[in-house]
């Protein structure tokens, strides 16, 4: 810890903070336009100037002087610093009059308005007239793609983007060419980023040189009514914050938390807004002379009755999407049972994972702040960046800390960091399960070992057996120790360790996900549209909120709520529960699912036991106390994953497929009938697969 004085108050601060970050724990406030904290220091726009006394006769930019550098008073007293002194105070005049030389004046046509920092910086820091008179500069604007828009006539040469893109995204598809005036933020042959982090970009940019492309001159944000909720697209749960106008989102920026998505989120958590209106179903339908005909609830109901009750109870069957929160699940759960039926999923087909080995089982029990503790990595059947894309940029952040071998098991796919494949299927998992491959030496040698388990390694035939190896690879490289458990499953939907949790599974004699598509009379799906629709056979109950798959496949069809529609709870891979809270309302007669369910079981005459979200919330606890301790992560025990890794080890594991072990998503912004109903993810998509032409710019 190092002494220091700002402005005649004495603090104690880390020996490696900056004068900035110094000032601020001192409680000054430091104007900055380049420095981010979680960005390496440029030091290039001099806002945030300050007086160091005895140091040099000119004020120091606080964001690139560490407090260690700063010399002591003549006695041995701490050293000081001025964050107001009139030095200070004509030197950040005197910055933001050079900022504005070239600045055009847009701010009444500029998305930004409102919410950018030249504006508000110029307003508190900076003079009422400027003494240059020469013309303004003017830069063409540049095509970086159909997420970001561009003017850059407005950039300050921050280079935020420059280095985000870079240390956080991984991939350096931004630069800074030319100097002094010539000085330009580009593509360098301008083409589209690629990186699924890029909108991120939009929210570091100070001014408005990088705004949102779809949500240009739709609204301002003194319009927006804001509601902080939680991201589905993913299972990474990244907090956000959903601006809305009257009954339509308007766009969806992200919300700090530190130990899941610290202030970054997906391209296609950002963009998928305008699917949350597209295709929507507002009313109930009835299939009639084998067409789909809109119908009152009453008549929904009571053609779904009419069916239930011509059909034995193990004929009924319910399957659970990638997006149906908690509360819905165990709401489905209690109507499936009540009906005389144990017929549940939640699992994708051929899934091997199972609640009733132990919650440690199925979780991400490392946790996602958990891998920068981590000293070593394999990743086995997953692609992370397509998969959960900011827990991908965090374990890029533990690479650039230095000393952290990666190794893969499954596709060789551009990760954006180094690592070293190891094979594409269960055989190279063996080899490393007997101890002569070089990296499993290296998992052995590791402190915390993480062994990171996608999709790909247990959505199939042998996926039990695959499990089964890993936890025996677990057990032998110390990855699940007394201090450490490195057992790490990630997952894809929002939806599915909630579901696990509250036992959304075959119960005893149910069938599974393959076999109630084959075999039921009966079938719910709730906002289940990933499986194969041709293989669904019987009377099909579709409730959603998409005319997407499984709307198409629906003799009866129930509108409704989206996450952004209701307030909901989820629990995202790492075991931890978050709410969601509405901040628009359902259109036309679609309705909240669990006041669906609740009024379909009354006119089944099974009346579940509540009647509104707070007594369905008191049971759901009662049952499953952790749940209701949100935003929380239950400690991961080890005794779990040894017992199954002592029943499914190794010598018991059985025959192994040489498939290689592939990540399920294969397009990354269409993995659910909200992207597949945005404008915006299709235009990415397209582009991705080179069908998009960028002269449609």
């Amino acid at each position: 810890m190092t002494k220091i004085v700002i402005d005649g108050k004495e603090i104690e601060v880390p020996d490696h903070y900056t004068l900035l970050q110094a000032c601020e724990e001192a409680g000054a406030e430091i104007p900055r336009f380049c420095f981010h904290e979680r960005l390496s220091i440029a030091g290039n726009c001099r806002m945030c100037l300050v007086e160091v006394k005895g140091g040099p006769p000119k004020p120091q930019a606080s964001c690139a002087v560490g407090v260690r550098d700063c010399r002591p008073g003549p006695n041995g007293e701490p050293p000081e610093v001025l964050t107001k002194s009139p030095m200070v105070k004509k030197a950040r005049e005197g910055v933001m009059e050079f900022l504005l030389i070239n600045h055009p004046l847009d701010c009444p046509i500029c998305d930004q308005g409102g919410e950018c920092d030249l504006q508000d910086q110029a307003m508190a820091y900076g003079v009422d007239k400027n003494r240059f008179a020469e013309n303004k500069r003017a830069v063409e604007d540049k095509y970086i793609g159909p997420l970001v828009r561009t003017k850059m006539t407005r950039c300050i040469h921050c280079t935020r983007c420059v280095r985000f893109t870079t240390e956080v995204a991984g991939i350096s598809e931004l630069g800074l060419l030319g100097r002094g005036e010539d000085a330009e933020i580009t593509t360098y042959l301008e083409t589209a980023m690629t990186s699924e982090l890029q909108g991120n970009v939009i929210d570091l940019c100070p001014v408005g040189a990088l705004t949102s492309r779809p949500y240009q001159d739709t609204a301002r944000p003194w319009e927006l009514t804001k509601t902080e909720s939680i991201d589905t697209m993913d299972a990474v749960g990244s907090n956000i914050r959903v601006d809305a106008r009257g009954r339509e989102v308007m766009r969806i920026l992200p919300r700090l938390h530190e130990d899941v998505n610290e202030e970054w989120i997906s391209d296609k958590s950002r963009f998928i807004w305008d699917g949350l209106r597209s295709q929507r179903l507002d009313r109930p339908f009835v299939r009639k002379n084998r067409k789909l005909v809109e119908a009152s609830w009453g008549e929904a109901f009571a053609a779904i009755a009419k069916k239930i009750k011509s059909v034995k109870p193990e004929k009924i069957g319910a399957i659970a999407g990638g997006l149906v929160p908690v509360e819905e699940m165990y709401a489905l759960k209690q109507l499936m049972q009540s009906l005389g039926s144990n017929n549940t999923d939640c699992r994708a087909v051929g899934s091997s994972l199972d609640p009733s080995r132990g919650r440690e089982s199925y979780l991400f029990n490392a946790t996602i702040a958990g891998i920068e503790e981590s000293d070593a990595l394999l990743i086995v059947g997953s692609n992370p960046r397509l998969e959960a894309a900011v827990l991908n940029s965090r374990i890029l952040k533990r690479a650039k800390m230095g000393n952290y071998p990666i190794g893969v098991v499954g596709e060789a796919a551009d990760l954006r960091y180094a690592y070293e494949h190891l094979g594409k299927g269960a055989d190279a998992l063996k080899y490393l399960v007997s101890g002569k491959n070089k990296f499993a030496a290296t998992l052995k040698k590791a402190k915390k070992p993480l062994i990171l388990i996608g999709q790909g390694a247990f959505n199939r035939k042998d996926g039990e057996a695959i499990l089964g190896l890993i936890a025996e690879l677990a057990k032998a490289t110390r990855a699940i120790s007394k201090n450490w458990n490195g057992f790490s499953v990630l997952h894809i939907a929002a939806s599915q360790v909630g579901g696990l949790d509250v036992g959304f599974v075959p119960g005893k004699g149910g069938k599974d996900t393959a076999a109630m598509m084959r075999d039921m009379d009966v079938l719910f799906l709730h906002s289940a549209d990933e499986i194969d629709m041709q293989k669904v056979k019987g009377f099909v109950v579709y409730m959603g909120t998409h005319g997407d798959a499984g709307a198409h496949r629906a003799d009866v069809i129930l509108p409704g709520a989206t996450y952004t529609e209701k307030s909901a709870t989820y629990v995202n891979t790492e075991g931890r529960a978050q709410m969601t809270s509405r901040a628009a309302f359902a259109p036309g007669e679609a309705r909240e699912d669990w006041a669906i369910l609740r009024a379909l079981s009354a006119e089944l005459g099974k009346t579940l036991p509540f009647d509104s979200m707070a007594g369905l919330r008191k049971e759901l606890y009662k049952n499953h106390p952790h749940l209701g301790a949100l935003d929380e992560v239950a400690e991961s025990g080890v005794r779990d994953v040894n017992a199954f890794a002592k029943a499914l080890g190794a010598s018991k594991s059985g025959t192994v497929s040489t498939a290689p072990l592939i990540s399920p998503i294969r397009d990354y912004y269409l993995t659910n009938p909200i992207t597949r109903a945005s404008k915006v993810m299709a235009e990415c998509s397209q582009l991705r697969s080179g069908v998009f032409s960028q002269a449609a710019e």
